[in-house]
């Protein structure tokens, strides 16, 4: 019998654990560490973002699936998927996540009563003046009048969830966002130039780079 009550309600799925799996997992912001934590399925911890290996008696060892999870119980085990290890800025050590800069957005439009189409963001490493900084391009279904309100609000929930973000900006090594607008229909002309345009292919909400962005000002997408 199962040890647990089924539920369509809870929030995240139950880990298969009798059908010979052994979980492990690295925090998310060590996985591109030389040497990073490894951890079995005790040691978790609830609301901490995870890279999961998978090892089976079947014979897959140590393999990294490419998801990251967040723990919503540990009694029993439920996980939520938050999002793509590869889908990551890290050019200063900062260690950004997927799911930090989705609250971060969820909470400034909802906050500002904003509406947005799609967004991705990427480093800017070497501006024309001033510090780095992460940008932030962002197409609108209604462009807000006050731009630097929604970029402070995503900033400041970004330095509430990510820790190494805060002390690089209070560091001055990185300068708040910046946000660019893409026009209207942007990102989709973009999917479009590089063939992907469909429902089964999806915008990367942020890269360790500046190849998406660049393609998309080359395309002049951008006001």
């Amino acid at each position: 019998m199962w040890p647990w009550p089924r539920s369509q309600t809870e929030p995240g799925m139950l880990l298969q654990l009798n059908s010979g799996i052994f979980y492990e997992f690295i925090p998310a912001s060590e996985f591109y560490e030389e040497n990073p934590t490894r951890i079995s399925l005790k040691e978790v911890k609830i609301g901490v973002n995870y890279v999961i290996i998978l090892n089976t008696n079947a014979g897959l060892w140590g393999y990294n699936i490419g998801d990251t999870v967040e723990f919503t119980s540990t009694k029993p085990y439920r996980i939520k998927v938050t999002g793509r290890i590869k889908h990551f800025i890290s050019a200063f050590g900062e260690h950004v996540i997927g799911k930090e800069v989705e609250q971060a957005m969820q909470e400034a439009v909802e906050d500002l009563n904003i509406e947005i189409s799609e967004f991705s963001v990427a480093p800017q490493i070497n501006p024309k003046s001033g510090l780095p900084f992460h940008e932030w391009y962002v197409e609108f279904e209604t462009e807000p009048e006050d731009l630097s309100a929604l970029a402070h609000k995503i900033d400041v929930s970004l330095q509430k969830q990510n820790s190494y973000y805060l002390d690089l900006i209070e560091g001055k090594i990185l300068r708040p966002l910046k946000i660019t607008t893409v026009k209207k229909e942007g990102f989709q002309n973009y999917m479009k130039s590089i063939g992907k345009l469909g429902g089964q292919n999806k915008i990367p909400r942020l890269s360790n780079d500046r190849k998406l962005v660049e393609k998309i000002e080359s395309l002049n997408l951008t006001k």
